[in-house]
């Protein structure tokens, strides 16, 4: 495989020979360095190049050039190159017109000259942004397969499970598709039972549980100690952020997760309002960002699901799914929520058949050309609609309110609105969905009354559930089962009847000395990505101060 290309673009000869000499430097051993004089000579490479099929990760820009300015350049290029990292390179008096190119070219980043030590000011975002890129890099497919057929719940649950764990892979849909058929025939696999893994050194796992999926791409399920000082359970935000300040800080950190790391923040397709990431980051590459970062500091990630939670003395035991347990002084509860489901006729058996929880993003390539239905007007739902917008024909939005303003974030409704496919439909409601093997129609309740409507695609965000049914009574919950902890564990100006410290609770300690509670499926918690990776980072302190008392 070639070597992937950073393209440098500047129209002065001495600035651009040092840009050139600065990438060569630091990244020539992995990448192909190349330049251009002219944002229309770069746009002629760039069309080169595509007819070669070779890679390019890195558009490195100049803003003032005669003839094409570099947000002009990066704009049309995002059409050669779409995933290609856009960098532009500015003069201090052009940094306003960087800001906007954000939104309107779509640039990952822009760089003040000069840019002097590279080793401080070009190096470390350039890196990040070329890390971003190789983890979205598909480069010519040598390894894992899957087999599968697009309506079925148990593939949709085997592709979104390697997706989510960044482990790559090919989809092969046997409707219609020779190359499957072909493959299924060669390894001599039933077409009938499926989904199939096939793997470059020729096994194969045939609908496979995804605990045994997760043992062979080598993700952990079997944890390296009986005991640690910290567990914490599930990776979403608030978990992650544990993770990474409890191992930092010399904590033996253990994080348990069943899915992947992100939770459920980990399906949104673009997080936009988070700090420190300008032109946005998908829910998915935040999660591998802190994963990669929690497991550098010495944390330990399972794949397993948590059972059940039992107390003796100064230990709390975390039983998993495969009957084994694991022991700590301090337990986290991070494991997030789920979305509720919709209660109506056909959802249940539809469900994975054109019926999907959450933004499903392995459906969104599949979505191309149809009209996609989106249910819930809050700021998942507007990143999922946006997100499927690039692939759908149209997305209609189903609201039962008067429109958006009360539950999404304004940046988020600004940008529907500027989106011509994305169509809101306010007071409208999903009564019956329709369909054997497959989504066939909905019935929607709306302004003009009742009507059926073809559709194939359904995504659904209609509030949240937490994960909380595996714990003990002793782990007080609210009437809809969200972890009380702290203040909110009062009752009448009582602590719980059950608490024996001499002390008050932590913020968030639950009813149970020792046992903490973070993000979403906490009490009164504000859903959103930001306050999760605070509540998980002072969870640490907290759990610090408690292992202090022994």
């Amino acid at each position: 495989m070639p070597r992937p290309i950073l393209l440098a673009i500047d129209d002065d000869v001495s600035v651009l020979e040092a840009v050139v000499q600065d990438l060569r430097r630091k990244y020539g051993a992995t990448y192909r360095v190349m330049r251009a004089a002219s944002g229309q000579a770069a746009l002629d490479t760039l069309a080169q190049l595509k007819t070669r099929q070779e890679p390019v990760a890195l558009l490195l820009s100049d803003q003032r050039m005669p003839g094409m300015t570099g947000v002009d350049f990066l704009e049309r290029a995002r059409g050669l190159y779409p995933d290609a990292r856009r960098v532009l390179l500015t003069a201090y008096a052009d940094s306003e017109a960087a800001i906007r190119a954000i939104n309107s070219a779509r640039i990952h980043y822009y760089l003040n000259k000069p840019w002097d030590p590279p080793e401080e000011k070009l190096y470390p975002v350039l890196s990040d942004l070329l890390e971003d890129w190789k983890a979205g890099y598909q480069p010519p497919f040598e390894g894992l397969r899957v087999i599968g057929h697009r309506w079925s719940l148990n593939d949709h649950s085997v592709r979104s499970f390697l997706s989510r764990n960044h482990v790559p892979y090919r989809w092969l849909d046997v409707t219609g598709n020779e190359d499957a058929l072909k493959l299924l025939h060669e390894r001599q696999l039933d077409p009938d039972k499926l989904p199939v893994v096939l793997f470059a050194d020729g096994s194969s796992l045939v609908d496979p549980e995804l605990e045994t999926l997760a043992a062979r791409v080598g993700l952990s399920i079997q944890a390296a100690q009986e005991f640690y000082d910290m567990v914490v359970v599930g990776a979403g935000p608030a978990g992650l952020a544990a993770a990474v300040y409890g191992a930092s800080e010399g904590l033996r950190t253990l994080v348990i997760e069943p899915e992947a790391p992100g939770g459920q923040a980990g399906s949104t397709s673009r997080i936009e309002n988070y700090l420190g990431f300008p032109s946005g980051i998908t829910g998915a590459d935040l999660g591998r960002r802190a994963l990669i970062q929690a497991s550098r500091f010495g944390a330990e990630f399972l794949t397993q699901r948590a059972t059940g939670l039992r107390i003796e003395g100064q230990y709390r035991f975390v039983t998993l799914a495969d009957g084994h347990e694991v022991s700590s002084h301090v337990v986290l509860l991070a494991s997030g929520v789920q979305y509720r489901k919709l209660d109506i006729p056909g959802a249940a058996q539809l469900t994975g058949r054109g019926i999907y929880y959450g933004a499903a993003l392995v459906e969104a390539v599949s979505c191309k050309d149809e009209e996609v239905y989106i249910v819930g007007g809050a700021n998942s739902a507007g990143q999922a609609a946006l997100h499927f917008a690039k692939f759908a024909s149209k997305v209609t939005m189903l609201v039962r309110g008067d429109g958006l303003s009360a539950t999404m974030s304004k940046y988020l409704i600004d940008e529907i609105e500027r989106t011509s496919n994305i169509v809101l439909e306010p007071h409208t409601q999903v009564l019956e969905a329709f369909g054997e093997e497959r989504l066939e129609a909905l019935l929607l309740s709306g302004p003009q009354g009742e009507s059926r409507m073809p559709a194939t695609s359904l995504f659904v965000f209609i509030g949240a559930a937490p994960r909380t049914g595996w714990l003990p009574p002793s782990i007080l919950r609210d009437e809809m089962g969200f972890v009380l902890a702290g203040l909110d564990l009062r009752a009448e100006g009582k602590l719980p009847e059950g608490w024996r410290e001499p002390r008050e609770p932590f913020l968030l300690e639950s009813s149970v000395p020792g046992v903490f509670v973070a993000g979403d499926v906490r009490h009164g918690s504000v859903k959103r990505v930001a306050s999760a990776v605070g509540e998980g980072s002072i969870a640490v302190q907290f759990a610090h101060q408690y292992l202090a008392g022994f």
